[in-house]
């Protein structure tokens, strides 16, 4: 019945859709004309996303399915070890373990059905529409800092207020060590993009921030520097299981501790695994691979931004702002407990519950708070609908790679080359732990492209035989990973044209991934009697990087 009641609104609500005369005159008349162009459906045959969300109308309940988990593999190609994992080590307190995933469909009766049909939506006659000047002019306009206004002028708004000065633009929000100049507490760190959804050559570039409580930045209530990256880099050794590591040049004396076990109290930039975090956190203990109470992440995905010699940078405007607060510190036994809760509610057939908090966001039941700002049609940053959070519990709740739900900061840059805003021309294809090849080699190795769904003609051009296979001696003679992983400014700018179509369209219940094409490689209707994946092309596989296995070419 619910679909019956939408249909007849539909006429109303592609009116909404395609009218609204209340633009900002930061959208000039080209992008307005494809803002009030005919969507890629039909009257009476799709309904609009933004239908579905004025009417309070469930579309996809299993929303956690993300498109990826839909992708053709032919039993051969295998972009699913990147998140289903399973490992002996009962000292982790994920307890997921799902690399069975990688062979098999245990999705609902529902889920066998993908949802997520903007990927197949060839964009290519709409993004004509869309000049290279005008989309150079979109993506270089700054909509946080009016965004964090407006919150901040909100009397009525509820939920998290995260301002960073100059977030729009890295190079004044941030110094050499990464911690924001405004005095706010958040400290972007240099890491790994995870392979291959958020790789700039697939569509997006982005940046992530940690800020740890206040009483992880002071000592005796007063900001101290070196007491915060003293708990920083503990809380790194904590999340990935290392015993010492080194550090941005830190005081003894001003934290009030021996850091590196010498029995001295001097400069040092080797810091040794402790049982508590220091200053005003003394009496908070290290948990092995988890992130204390009030942890916060911020997480900002950007369009590409292309200068004027072709080179690629993350744009100051903002496709989604992406929030996460530890609110509760759940130890591995309770934990334990929140995994066995979601496999029992699978075990019963119940679709994918999500708890909306109002403007806090969502809670995921594992001790995090998560919420997210999206684009509206003319631009504006806007928080994101219960139905468009729910696609965050996809990856921040239940599946075996994590650490403590979460991803960039287990593959952050180790140590002191860590410390400062993400740059990929520090970073080299180090491998897996574990593992001798290089990790986005491997990958695409596996996947057989440079991408989950193998539509990026690019990358295929760029890096594999005519034959299909890899050009392993060409990627093994990269410099850093921007080389391997970032578009033509070409391919960017299209990216870019492609993802302000779904913006105008406000269709993000159908797939927020910016592809050109229609997808040919993903499946529309899954069958469950033939496995993802034969055994001999399953992997086992730690997000984590070793870093010691290359020397890093670039120091600070």
């Amino acid at each position: 019945m619910k679909y019956v009641s939408l249909f007849s609104v539909l006429f109303s609500c592609i009116s909404i859709v395609g009218c609204d005369n209340e633009q900002p005159n930061i959208v000039n008349n080209t992008l307005l004309e494809v803002a009030q162009a005919s969507p890629p459906y039909q009257p009476g045959d799709d309904i609009p996303a933004t239908a579905y969300m004025e009417h309070n109308e469930v579309y996809n309940p299993e929303s956690v399915i993300p498109p990826q988990c839909y992708t053709k593999t032919d039993g051969v190609k295998n972009p699913c070890y990147a998140c289903h994992q399973s490992y002996d080590d009962k000292s982790r307190p994920n307890m997921m373990r799902d690399a069975n995933l990688q062979g098999a469909y245990e999705f609902s009766d529902l889920g066998f059905k993908n949802h997520w049909k903007n990927l197949f939506i060839d964009r290519s006659e709409l993004i004509k529409r869309i000049s290279d000047q005008d989309i150079t002019n979109w993506v270089n306009q700054d909509n946080y800092t009016p965004f964090i206004e407006k919150l901040k002028n909100d009397p009525s708004w509820k939920g998290e207020i995260t301002p960073i000065k100059d977030l729009a633009y890295p190079d004044k929000a941030f110094n050499e060590l990464g911690i924001a100049n405004d005095g706010s507490g958040w400290v972007a760190f240099n890491y790994k993009p995870f392979p291959s959804t958020f790789w700039p050559t697939n569509g997006s570039t982005g940046d992530v921030m940690i800020r740890l409580a206040d009483a992880f930045r002071e000592k005796g209530d007063t900001y101290n520097q070196d007491v915060y990256l003293t708990n920083l880099s503990l809380v790194e050794m904590a999340v990935k299981g290392l015993d010492e590591i080194s550090a941005p040049l830190i005081s003894e004396l001003r934290v009030g501790e021996d850091l590196n076990g010498d029995g001295k109290i001097a400069q040092v930039n080797k810091i040794k695994r402790r049982l508590h975090y220091v200053g005003d956190a003394k009496r908070i203990q290290l948990a092995h691979q988890l992130y204390p109470e009030d942890t916060e992440f911020l997480h900002t995905v950007r369009y590409i931004g292309v200068d004027d010699n072709g080179q690629i940078f993350n744009a100051p405007r903002m496709k989604e702002v992406r929030y996460m607060k530890k609110h509760n510190f759940k130890s591995k036994q309770s934990l334990g407990a929140a995994y066995y809760r979601e496999a029992k509610e699978k075990s019963f057939e119940n679709y994918p519950q999500t708890l909306y908090l109002g403007d806090l966001g969502i809670n995921n039941n594992f001790g995090w708070t998560i919420n997210g700002y999206i684009e509206d049609k003319s631009g504006q940053l806007r928080p994101q609908h219960e139905q468009e959070l729910a696609f965050c519990n996809g990856c921040h709740k239940t599946i075996g790679s994590t650490y403590d739900q979460t991803f960039s900061f287990a593959r952050k840059v180790e140590g002191k080359l860590g410390w400062g805003y993400i740059n990929l021309h520090d970073i080299k294809d180090v491998p897996n732990k574990g593992e001798v090849q290089g990790e986005f080699l491997t990958y695409m190795m596996r996947v057989g492209g440079g991408d989950e769904f193998r539509q990026n003609q690019e990358m295929l051009m760029r890096w594999f035989n005519k034959d299909g296979s890899l050009n392993t001696e060409k990627v093994n003679a990269i410099e850093n990973i921007y080389e391997l992983i970032t578009p033509s400014k070409a391919r960017a700018l299209a990216l870019n044209k492609a993802y302000l179509t779904i913006v105008h369209e406000q269709s993000y219940l159908f797939g927020r991934d910016a592809t050109l094409v229609k997808a040919k490689n993903v499946l529309e209707q899954v069958d469950d009697s033939q496995q993802p994946l034969a055994p001999q092309h399953r992997y086992v596989w730690d997000m984590q990087l070793d870093w010691k296995a290359t020397t890093q070419h670039v120091s600070r």
